[in-house]
């Protein structure tokens, strides 16, 4: 009688309890790290359902609604969306070219003595507290966007200075992701390129530029979502009113696109509407939830089209 196939494998290392008490510990951290999240999720969407079960709430005129006026009981989501948005896209304005170009430099131009200086020295930057930021933009940026173009024209709290300021603060994210997705392209297609006469400007821009565009792209698409979380810095600097407009009657560039004065984000309404003095399960307590809500959606679409875009442009080089 054949025994094949139900005989122990001598060469087959048998689990050390080290090993597997790791694994147990990592698989703890994986299931901990999804219930936080779910978590999370439950308590948003419990209190948003409160939320919207005020009869003073309609979930049409959140989502459709450019008022933001809670003690009125308009609630459309608009404004918030709209200074968050113009704050985080001008973050990307400042940080996107930056980054990327000293991602370059760091990747395919600097001596290994100059990249171990400079790379932490830019990743200092993480460090600084967010409230740093926040007084820089209020007493440093914001004075010289004023001196720049007119106290008239720029206020005191304005959706510029918080961008710029936010820009700088994912700047170092940025320079990071893209400069490691730039080297691990292979050496070989550098190597290739220089055999074909190619200079080093065309090696960097035309070869290995496109070849790492998936990594870096889901650096940026990461940049944008801490950006878009970020709380400190607009709840300083960008004003504490949201900026409600009616389509059709308010200039669209004069005053619902200017980025020169001041508008609140998500996450500033949040934060300042939290530290208030509200009553528990009150319809403006439960409004929190509701655009933290939208926030969370907002920053999960976002991490959803980078790993899209990551694999449909993914390339493996052997």
């Amino acid at each position: 009688m054949s025994t094949e196939g139900t005989a122990p494998n001598p060469f087959r290392r048998r689990a050390r309890p080290g090993e597997l008490a790791i694994q147990g510990f990592l698989f703890v951290c994986g299931a901990l790290s999804i219930a936080i999240t779910v978590g999370i999720l439950y308590e948003l969407g419990k209190e948003s359902y409160l939320f919207f079960a005020d009869e003073r709430v309609s979930v049409v005129d959140f989502l459709t609604s450019t008022v933001w006026q809670p003690q009125a009981g308009r609630f459309g989501i608009w404004p918030l969306v709209l200074g968050t948005l113009m704050i985080s896209l001008i973050a990307m304005a400042v940080a996107g070219p930056l980054g990327l170009l000293s991602a370059i430099y760091l990747s395919e131009y600097a001596s290994p003595r100059v990249r171990a200086f400079f790379k932490p020295v830019l990743e200092v930057l993480t460090g600084i507290p967010t409230v740093v930021y926040g007084f820089f933009a209020l007493t440093f940026m914001t004075p010289l966007l004023r001196s720049i173009f007119g106290a008239n024209v720029v206020g005191f709290f304005n959706v510029a200075s918080a961008g710029i300021v936010v820009g700088i603060l994912i700047l170092p994210l940025i320079s990071s992701l893209a400069e490691d997705a730039l080297s691990a392209v292979p050496d070989s297609l550098r190597q290739g390129a220089y055999a074909l006469g190619a200079s080093k400007l065309d090696v960097s821009l035309r070869v290995v530029l496109p070849a790492a565009l998936s990594g870096i792209a889901a650096g940026f698409v990461v940049a944008l979502s801490r950006a878009v979380g970020e709380t400190m810095v607009v709840t300083l600097a960008a004003g504490a009113a949201p900026r409600n407009f009616v389509l059709g009657q308010d200039s669209l560039f004069g005053y619902v696109l200017n980025p020169f004065q001041s508008a609140q984000a998500m996450t500033g309404y949040i934060a300042i509407t939290a530290s208030g003095d509200l009553s528990y399960n009150s319809v403006d307590y439960n409004s929190i939830f509701a655009v933290g809500l939208t926030l969370f959606f907002m920053t999960l679409g976002l991490n959803w089209l980078s790993r899209r875009f990551v694999q449909r442009f993914r390339q493996e080089y052997e």
